[in-house]
């Protein structure tokens, strides 16, 4: 296993829209555990493979520790949202906008479909913190980052203070 390099904005990677998953094999089991390592060791509750470059639909989602409930490793792959209830503002950061935080329209509660890493359709339904995820994970798969989702003015804000931090380090 291997912790990836997170990719962060502006690369074009994180704005595809990603390709879905043909074949589980060898490759794509690496792919997983490597995503794991690199959410957990960038203390992230969730990771889409656009965030390592890898633009495939697939995500993990882990938000036991920010929930502590017993809630396992989620690895879907082809997700889709088949199912929303209700709407609520849900404040969100994002490992490829590091520093940007904003509030964020979301479902409130969800019903998701995909496969597990072997394969096995599963369904998972969820509220909270693990909707949120989610959400913003299967966001990632559309070429959707939150900044997309955030007010003109913030939007506008997080982009001049990136083109001063990166006129600075360039």
């Amino acid at each position: 296993m291997a912790v990836l390099e997170i990719r962060k904005y502006p690369d074009t990677v994180l704005k595809q829209k990603a390709e879905p998953v043909e074949k589980i094999d060898d490759g794509l089991q690496r792919l997983i555990d490597d995503m794991v390592e690199t959410m957990y060791a960038a203390s992230g509750i969730g990771l889409a493979a656009p965030q390592v470059g890898v633009s495939k639909r697939l995500i993990v989602v882990d938000v036991s520790v920010k929930e502590g409930e017993n809630i396992p490793l989620i690895v879907l792959v082809n997700p889709e949202i088949k199912e929303t209830e209700g709407t609520v503002d849900s404040e969100e950061g994002c490992l490829s906008l590091p520093g940007f935080i904003t509030t964020v329209k979301r479902a409130e509660k969800v019903v998701v479909e995909g496969l597990d890493r072997h394969g096995k359709k599963i369904t998972v339904s969820a509220e909270g913190l693990l909707s949120m995820a989610l959400q913003h994970e299967i966001d990632h798969l559309n070429g959707t980052l939150i900044l997309d989702r955030a007010s003109l003015i913030k939007r506008e804000f997080f982009k001049k203070r990136l083109q001063k931090s990166l006129s600075k380090t360039g």
